[in-house]
Protein backbone atom coordinates (compact mmCIF):
# COMPACT_ATOMS: atom_id res chain seq x y z
CA UNK A 1 0.00 0.00 0.00
CA UNK A 2 1.55 3.33 -1.03
CA UNK A 3 0.96 6.52 0.47
CA UNK A 4 1.07 9.19 -1.72
CA UNK A 5 1.53 12.57 0.30
CA UNK A 6 2.46 11.83 3.75
CA UNK A 7 0.34 13.64 6.33
CA UNK A 8 2.18 15.72 8.87
CA UNK A 9 -0.66 15.28 11.72
CA UNK A 10 -4.25 15.11 10.93
CA UNK A 11 -5.67 11.56 9.34
CA UNK A 12 -7.33 12.07 6.26
CA UNK A 13 -10.60 10.26 7.21
CA UNK A 14 -12.77 9.35 3.44
CA UNK A 15 -16.64 9.05 4.29
CA UNK A 16 -18.48 7.35 1.90
CA UNK A 17 -22.59 9.01 1.48
CA UNK A 18 -24.19 5.55 1.43
CA UNK A 19 -27.93 5.26 0.30
CA UNK A 20 -28.77 8.93 -0.83
CA UNK A 21 -32.52 7.92 0.18
CA UNK A 22 -31.31 7.36 3.62
CA UNK A 23 -30.25 8.95 6.69
CA UNK A 24 -26.74 8.63 5.21
CA UNK A 25 -26.08 12.44 3.47
CA UNK A 26 -28.00 14.15 6.62
CA UNK A 27 -25.82 12.44 9.39
CA UNK A 28 -22.75 13.19 7.40
CA UNK A 29 -23.41 16.70 7.01
CA UNK A 30 -24.34 17.39 10.63
CA UNK A 31 -21.48 15.17 11.57
CA UNK A 32 -19.15 17.87 10.10
CA UNK A 33 -21.10 20.72 10.46
CA UNK A 34 -18.75 21.74 13.56
CA UNK A 35 -15.49 23.23 11.92
CA UNK A 36 -14.03 22.79 15.10
CA UNK A 37 -13.36 18.54 13.71
CA UNK A 38 -11.49 20.18 11.56
CA UNK A 39 -8.82 20.85 13.29
CA UNK A 40 -8.34 17.17 14.07
CA UNK A 41 -8.76 15.59 10.76
CA UNK A 42 -9.57 16.34 6.61
CA UNK A 43 -12.41 14.75 6.46
CA UNK A 44 -13.10 13.58 2.46
CA UNK A 45 -16.95 13.02 1.74
CA UNK A 46 -17.18 10.76 -1.35
CA UNK A 47 -20.07 11.16 -3.25
CA UNK A 48 -21.50 14.36 -4.81
CA UNK A 49 -21.87 17.89 -4.50
CA UNK A 50 -25.07 17.76 -5.60
CA UNK A 51 -26.79 15.51 -2.86
CA UNK A 52 -25.13 17.49 -0.56
CA UNK A 53 -26.29 21.04 -1.62
CA UNK A 54 -29.92 19.35 -2.04
CA UNK A 55 -29.49 18.27 1.71
CA UNK A 56 -28.26 21.07 3.25
CA UNK A 57 -31.17 23.41 1.34
CA UNK A 58 -33.94 20.56 2.46
CA UNK A 59 -32.84 20.46 6.08
CA UNK A 60 -31.65 24.42 6.31
CA UNK A 61 -28.40 23.79 7.65
CA UNK A 62 -26.30 27.00 6.39
CA UNK A 63 -23.12 26.03 8.29
CA UNK A 64 -21.81 23.40 6.47
CA UNK A 65 -19.75 24.33 3.72
CA UNK A 66 -17.38 22.48 1.59
CA UNK A 67 -14.94 22.26 -1.06
CA UNK A 68 -15.11 20.00 -4.42
CA UNK A 69 -11.90 18.22 -5.23
CA UNK A 70 -10.63 17.03 -8.64
CA UNK A 71 -7.49 15.23 -8.39
CA UNK A 72 -7.02 12.15 -6.60
CA UNK A 73 -5.31 13.13 -2.60
CA UNK A 74 -5.26 16.76 -3.13
CA UNK A 75 -7.38 17.60 -0.48
CA UNK A 76 -7.25 20.83 1.68
CA UNK A 77 -6.67 20.85 5.06
CA UNK A 78 -8.92 22.64 7.44
CA UNK A 79 -12.09 21.88 4.17
CA UNK A 80 -14.73 19.31 4.11
CA UNK A 81 -13.67 17.50 0.50
CA UNK A 82 -15.86 16.02 -1.78
CA UNK A 83 -15.16 13.91 -4.41
CA UNK A 84 -17.60 13.56 -7.08
CA UNK A 85 -18.33 9.40 -7.74
CA UNK A 86 -20.88 10.26 -10.93
CA UNK A 87 -21.69 12.23 -13.49
CA UNK A 88 -25.20 11.29 -13.99
CA UNK A 89 -28.07 13.01 -12.38
CA UNK A 90 -30.03 11.03 -9.93
CA UNK A 91 -33.03 11.95 -8.81
CA UNK A 92 -33.32 11.99 -5.02
CA UNK A 93 -36.34 10.46 -3.78
CA UNK A 94 -35.61 10.43 0.01
CA UNK A 95 -37.06 7.04 2.32
CA UNK A 96 -37.51 5.06 -1.05
CA UNK A 97 -35.34 2.41 -2.28
CA UNK A 98 -34.17 3.28 -6.03
CA UNK A 99 -32.18 1.17 -8.05
CA UNK A 100 -30.12 4.98 -8.72
CA UNK A 101 -29.44 4.87 -4.95
CA UNK A 102 -27.82 1.71 -4.71
CA UNK A 103 -25.62 2.11 -8.29
CA UNK A 104 -24.33 5.70 -6.42
CA UNK A 105 -23.97 4.48 -2.91
CA UNK A 106 -21.96 1.59 -5.17
CA UNK A 107 -19.76 4.15 -6.84
CA UNK A 108 -19.18 6.02 -3.80
CA UNK A 109 -17.82 2.92 -2.11
CA UNK A 110 -15.78 1.78 -4.77
CA UNK A 111 -14.28 5.04 -5.11
CA UNK A 112 -13.58 5.17 -2.00
CA UNK A 113 -11.84 1.54 -1.71
CA UNK A 114 -9.53 2.38 -4.66
CA UNK A 115 -8.38 5.76 -2.68
CA UNK A 116 -8.20 3.76 0.33
CA UNK A 117 -5.68 1.04 -1.78
CA UNK A 118 -3.66 3.83 -2.97
CA UNK A 119 -2.84 5.69 0.33
CA UNK A 120 -4.71 9.02 -0.51
CA UNK A 121 -6.82 8.82 2.60
CA UNK A 122 -6.06 6.63 6.28
CA UNK A 123 -9.21 5.57 7.21
CA UNK A 124 -12.98 4.81 5.78
CA UNK A 125 -16.28 5.92 7.17
CA UNK A 126 -19.04 3.93 5.67
CA UNK A 127 -22.41 5.47 5.89
CA UNK A 128 -25.45 3.02 5.87
CA UNK A 129 -26.52 1.22 2.49
CA UNK A 130 -28.87 -0.68 1.48
CA UNK A 131 -27.82 -3.78 1.10
CA UNK A 132 -30.31 -5.00 -1.67
CA UNK A 133 -30.45 -2.06 -3.46
CA UNK A 134 -26.35 -2.03 -4.22
CA UNK A 135 -26.35 -5.70 -5.39
CA UNK A 136 -24.49 -6.01 -8.86
CA UNK A 137 -22.14 -7.57 -10.65
CA UNK A 138 -19.47 -6.32 -8.50
CA UNK A 139 -20.87 -6.24 -5.11
CA UNK A 140 -22.10 -10.09 -4.68
CA UNK A 141 -21.84 -9.17 -0.43
CA UNK A 142 -23.79 -9.53 2.40
CA UNK A 143 -22.62 -5.93 3.62
CA UNK A 144 -19.64 -3.26 3.84
CA UNK A 145 -17.64 -6.05 5.86
CA UNK A 146 -17.68 -8.88 3.58
CA UNK A 147 -16.98 -6.12 0.64
CA UNK A 148 -13.72 -5.01 2.06
CA UNK A 149 -12.69 -7.94 3.43
CA UNK A 150 -12.77 -9.84 -0.42
CA UNK A 151 -10.95 -6.55 -1.63
CA UNK A 152 -7.98 -6.39 0.86
CA UNK A 153 -7.37 -9.82 0.31
CA UNK A 154 -7.84 -10.42 3.80
CA UNK A 155 -8.21 -13.84 5.28
CA UNK A 156 -11.15 -13.22 7.84
CA UNK A 157 -12.47 -10.17 9.80
CA UNK A 158 -14.81 -9.33 12.56
CA UNK A 159 -17.96 -7.43 13.13
CA UNK A 160 -16.98 -5.33 16.02
CA UNK A 161 -19.67 -3.14 17.96
CA UNK A 162 -17.56 -0.71 19.77
CA UNK A 163 -17.86 2.44 22.01
CA UNK A 164 -15.58 3.47 25.01
CA UNK A 165 -16.56 0.51 27.82
CA UNK A 166 -18.51 -1.70 25.49
CA UNK A 167 -16.87 -3.95 23.08
CA UNK A 168 -18.98 -6.91 21.18
CA UNK A 169 -17.78 -9.18 18.32
CA UNK A 170 -20.01 -11.66 16.70
CA UNK A 171 -18.33 -15.00 15.45
CA UNK A 172 -21.12 -15.29 12.60
CA UNK A 173 -22.17 -11.81 10.90
CA UNK A 174 -24.75 -11.61 8.02
CA UNK A 175 -26.36 -15.24 8.34
CA UNK A 176 -29.26 -17.04 8.60
CA UNK A 177 -30.17 -17.91 12.49
CA UNK A 178 -31.18 -21.70 11.14
CA UNK A 179 -27.35 -21.87 9.72
CA UNK A 180 -25.44 -20.64 12.81
CA UNK A 181 -24.74 -23.74 14.29
CA UNK A 182 -23.79 -25.38 11.16
CA UNK A 183 -21.44 -22.54 10.57
CA UNK A 184 -19.73 -22.75 14.02
CA UNK A 185 -16.81 -24.90 14.63
CA UNK A 186 -13.64 -24.90 16.31
CA UNK A 187 -11.46 -23.07 13.67
CA UNK A 188 -13.93 -20.38 13.35
CA UNK A 189 -14.24 -19.90 17.47
CA UNK A 190 -10.21 -19.92 17.83
CA UNK A 191 -9.63 -16.98 14.40
CA UNK A 192 -12.71 -14.85 15.66
CA UNK A 193 -10.86 -14.67 19.15
CA UNK A 194 -8.10 -14.12 17.69
CA UNK A 195 -8.65 -11.35 15.27
CA UNK A 196 -10.58 -9.57 18.33
CA UNK A 197 -7.44 -9.81 20.83
CA UNK A 198 -4.97 -8.59 18.14
CA UNK A 199 -7.29 -5.87 17.49
CA UNK A 200 -7.86 -4.63 21.48
CA UNK A 201 -4.15 -4.98 21.07
CA UNK A 202 -2.87 -2.66 18.46
CA UNK A 203 -6.47 -0.76 17.32
CA UNK A 204 -7.39 -0.16 20.59
CA UNK A 205 -4.62 -0.36 22.91
CA UNK A 206 -5.47 -2.88 25.76
CA UNK A 207 -2.04 -4.78 26.20
CA UNK A 208 -3.56 -7.93 27.74
CA UNK A 209 -7.46 -7.87 26.91
CA UNK A 210 -9.91 -9.66 29.51
CA UNK A 211 -12.46 -11.57 26.61
CA UNK A 212 -15.49 -13.17 27.49
CA UNK A 213 -17.14 -15.48 25.30
CA UNK A 214 -20.92 -16.19 25.08
CA UNK A 215 -23.05 -19.81 24.89
CA UNK A 216 -24.98 -20.43 22.29
CA UNK A 217 -27.60 -22.01 23.11
CA UNK A 218 -30.24 -20.92 26.31
CA UNK A 219 -28.83 -20.86 29.55
CA UNK A 220 -25.22 -21.76 28.04
CA UNK A 221 -26.24 -25.12 27.19
CA UNK A 222 -27.83 -26.13 30.50
CA UNK A 223 -24.88 -28.71 30.88
CA UNK A 224 -25.84 -29.81 27.29
CA UNK A 225 -30.10 -30.66 28.36
CA UNK A 226 -30.41 -27.63 26.17
CA UNK A 227 -27.67 -27.98 23.26
CA UNK A 228 -24.43 -29.58 23.11
CA UNK A 229 -22.43 -26.74 21.25
CA UNK A 230 -20.99 -25.31 24.46
CA UNK A 231 -19.39 -28.87 25.67
CA UNK A 232 -18.66 -29.66 21.80
CA UNK A 233 -17.16 -26.99 21.33
CA UNK A 234 -17.16 -23.28 23.23
CA UNK A 235 -15.44 -24.71 26.29
CA UNK A 236 -12.73 -26.83 24.42
CA UNK A 237 -11.61 -23.80 23.05
CA UNK A 238 -11.86 -21.71 26.13
CA UNK A 239 -9.76 -24.04 27.65
CA UNK A 240 -7.13 -24.33 25.14
CA UNK A 241 -6.89 -20.70 25.35
CA UNK A 242 -6.46 -20.22 28.95
CA UNK A 243 -3.72 -23.28 28.65
CA UNK A 244 -2.04 -20.41 26.52
CA UNK A 245 -2.07 -18.12 29.46
CA UNK A 246 -5.20 -15.69 27.98
CA UNK A 247 -7.67 -14.01 30.03
CA UNK A 248 -10.92 -15.65 28.89
CA UNK A 249 -14.01 -16.68 30.64
CA UNK A 250 -17.19 -18.19 29.83
CA UNK A 251 -19.30 -19.74 28.44
CA UNK A 252 -21.82 -16.96 29.69
CA UNK A 253 -25.47 -17.28 29.16
CA UNK A 254 -26.34 -13.92 27.19
CA UNK A 255 -29.34 -13.06 29.14
CA UNK A 256 -27.85 -12.78 32.75
CA UNK A 257 -24.74 -11.92 31.04
CA UNK A 258 -26.45 -8.59 29.97
CA UNK A 259 -29.09 -8.20 32.92
CA UNK A 260 -26.56 -8.47 35.64
CA UNK A 261 -24.00 -5.82 33.84
CA UNK A 262 -21.42 -8.76 33.77
CA UNK A 263 -20.04 -7.33 30.37
CA UNK A 264 -18.86 -4.54 32.34
CA UNK A 265 -15.95 -6.40 33.83
CA UNK A 266 -14.25 -7.15 30.72
CA UNK A 267 -12.34 -5.28 27.65
CA UNK A 268 -14.56 -7.01 25.48
CA UNK A 269 -17.25 -9.99 24.60
CA UNK A 270 -17.33 -12.45 22.18
CA UNK A 271 -21.06 -12.97 20.86
CA UNK A 272 -21.92 -16.58 18.50
CA UNK A 273 -24.41 -14.61 16.18
CA UNK A 274 -25.80 -10.87 15.18
CA UNK A 275 -28.49 -10.61 17.20
CA UNK A 276 -27.12 -12.06 20.32
CA UNK A 277 -24.16 -9.28 20.15
CA UNK A 278 -26.16 -6.65 18.04
CA UNK A 279 -29.11 -6.64 20.24
CA UNK A 280 -27.82 -5.62 23.67
CA UNK A 281 -25.22 -3.51 22.45
CA UNK A 282 -27.51 -1.44 20.19
CA UNK A 283 -30.31 -1.49 23.48
CA UNK A 284 -27.00 0.00 26.02
CA UNK A 285 -25.58 2.04 23.57
CA UNK A 286 -27.05 3.30 19.96
CA UNK A 287 -26.27 6.29 20.30
CA UNK A 288 -22.55 6.50 20.47
CA UNK A 289 -21.95 2.98 19.21
CA UNK A 290 -19.70 2.14 16.30
CA UNK A 291 -19.54 -0.67 13.95
CA UNK A 292 -15.52 -1.47 13.36
CA UNK A 293 -13.90 -4.23 11.26
CA UNK A 294 -11.32 -5.67 13.04
CA UNK A 295 -8.66 -7.86 10.76
CA UNK A 296 -8.24 -5.62 8.10
CA UNK A 297 -5.22 -4.01 6.48
CA UNK A 298 -7.22 -1.18 6.33
CA UNK A 299 -8.89 1.37 8.96
CA UNK A 300 -12.76 0.89 8.73
CA UNK A 301 -15.66 2.12 10.98
CA UNK A 302 -19.37 2.80 10.63
CA UNK A 303 -22.29 4.01 12.30
CA UNK A 304 -24.23 1.32 13.87
CA UNK A 305 -27.21 2.02 12.76
CA UNK A 306 -28.98 1.47 9.41
CA UNK A 307 -30.49 3.98 6.16
CA UNK A 308 -33.39 4.71 8.11
CA UNK A 309 -35.60 5.45 5.35
CA UNK A 310 -38.68 6.01 7.21
CA UNK A 311 -37.24 9.25 8.56
CA UNK A 312 -34.73 10.19 6.21
CA UNK A 313 -34.58 14.36 5.15
CA UNK A 314 -37.21 14.77 8.35
CA UNK A 315 -34.29 16.58 10.17
CA UNK A 316 -34.56 14.39 13.37
CA UNK A 317 -31.09 11.68 12.58
CA UNK A 318 -28.87 12.09 15.28
CA UNK A 319 -25.20 12.34 13.94
CA UNK A 320 -23.91 11.11 17.16
CA UNK A 321 -23.29 7.56 15.70
CA UNK A 322 -21.74 8.78 12.87
CA UNK A 323 -19.27 11.26 14.99
CA UNK A 324 -18.15 8.44 17.02
CA UNK A 325 -17.43 6.59 13.72
CA UNK A 326 -15.33 9.44 12.69
CA UNK A 327 -13.46 10.09 15.83
CA UNK A 328 -12.99 6.06 16.14
CA UNK A 329 -11.32 6.10 13.01
CA UNK A 330 -9.03 8.96 13.83
CA UNK A 331 -8.09 7.41 17.54
CA UNK A 332 -7.18 4.07 15.75
CA UNK A 333 -4.72 6.60 12.49
CA UNK A 334 -3.31 7.76 15.74
CA UNK A 335 -2.35 4.39 17.44
CA UNK A 336 -1.32 2.99 14.51
CA UNK A 337 1.19 6.31 13.52
CA UNK A 338 2.50 5.97 17.26
CA UNK A 339 2.99 2.55 17.35
CA UNK A 340 5.16 2.86 13.69
CA UNK A 341 7.36 5.49 15.71
CA UNK A 342 8.11 3.57 18.91
CA UNK A 343 8.86 0.77 16.36
CA UNK A 344 10.74 2.71 14.56
CA UNK A 345 12.47 4.13 17.29
CA UNK A 346 13.23 0.72 18.31
CA UNK A 347 15.02 -0.85 15.43
CA UNK A 348 17.02 3.08 15.53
Amino acid sequence: MSNHSKHPDKARIGITLGDINGIGPEVTIKALRDNRLLNYITPVIYGSTKVLSYYRKALKIEDFNYTQVKDDGKFQSRKVNVINCWNEMIEIKTGEVTPEGGKASFNALEKATAHLKEGYIDALVTAPINKDNIQNDNFKFAGHTEYLTSKFGAEDSLMFMTTENLKIGVVTGHLPLKDVSKKLNKDLLLKKYSIMEQSLINDFGIMKPKIAILGLNPHAGENGLLGKEENELIIPVINKLKNEGKLVYGPFPADGFFGKNDYSKFDAVLAMYHDQGLIPFKTLAFENGVNFTAGLPIIRTSPDHGTAYDIAGKNIASASSMLHAIYMAKDICTIHEDRKEMAGESKS
